[in-house]
């Protein structure tokens, strides 16, 4: 049903509403709710847009997914003499890959590192001597409030080394970062700097100030909490220092 609304009333100059002429709003009235026409025919435009789209499509195309078998690479073997063949050429590539493999695999005694496991293993040619738990360089990252403002970051280094010294009762010279970390101030005496006995019994030093070490800390073994070295426990320490040798390899990854 249609019905009328007044619209605002119009004003005179001299500020009297004006008695004629008075703007009218028709309304539709469906049920209990009054719509404005003028929303009807907005309400329409945008309908017939989106019916516009739909008809005309988005540029998409939209394909159910199949799985398709997978299919076999080169030519099937049309009879047992060629399957043998086959077989043969396939045997012989298998034994040239594990031999080549072989000669470039580390011999001797050598330690390799897993970080995401913080797992070290020990050792000897194809022989695993020792699978410990260590603890690798957590990743955080330490900035200094005042002064220089430096930052570090506590990383293990990823790649080849070898063992450069061999330290019994390794000493600390404890770096700037160790008394920002510690909210001390930095010492000006090289001696104030030495810490003994956190670094346990011994320390297998492989470049840029990281090493192999004890810790006191052994409840927190197989978690990455270092500031880069590597931590491992006394009794596993031991057997790593019982096998190393100066050059002795260390991958880590």
């Amino acid at each position: 049903m249609a019905e009328t609304e007044p619209g605002p009333a119009a004003v005179s100059p001299d500020g009297a509403p004006a008695a004629a002429g008075s703007t009218k709003r028709v309304l539709l009235r469906i049920g209990r709710v009054t719509i404005d026409r003028r929303s009807i025919a907005v309400s329409s435009a945008i309908v017939g847009l989106l019916a516009g789209i739909a008809w005309a499509g988005t540029g998409y195309r939209y394909q159910a997914y199949v799985d398709e078998p997978a299919r076999l690479s080169g030519s099937v073997p049309k009879g047992e003499r060629e399957l043998k063949q086959l077989v043969s050429r396939l045997d012989r590539r298998s034994r040239d890959l594990t031999a080549r493999l072989k000669a470039t695999a580390p011999r001797g005694v050598y330690i390799v590192i897993d970080q995401t496991q913080n797992r070290l293993y020990l050792k000897k040619d194809d022989e695993t001597l020792l699978d410990a738990k260590c603890s690798a360089g957590s990743g955080m990252v330490l900035k200094e409030s005042v002064g220089k403002k430096r930052q570090w970051v506590f990383d293990t280094p990823r790649g080849r080394f070898g063992v450069l010294s061999m330290l019994r009762d390794p000493a600390w010279a404890k770096p700037d970062w160790a008394f920002v970390e510690e909210g001390q101030p930095i010492p000006s005496n090289p001696a104030d700097r030495i810490e003994t006995g956190s670094l346990g019994e011994y320390g297998l030093y492989f470049g840029n100030g990281y090493m192999i070490h004890g810790t006191l800390y052994e409840r927190l073994l197989g978690r990455a909490v270092s500031h880069g070295c590597i931590r491992v426990g006394r009794d596993d320490l031991r057997k790593v220092w019982a096998n190393a040798r100066l050059g002795t390899r260390i991958f880590i990854y």
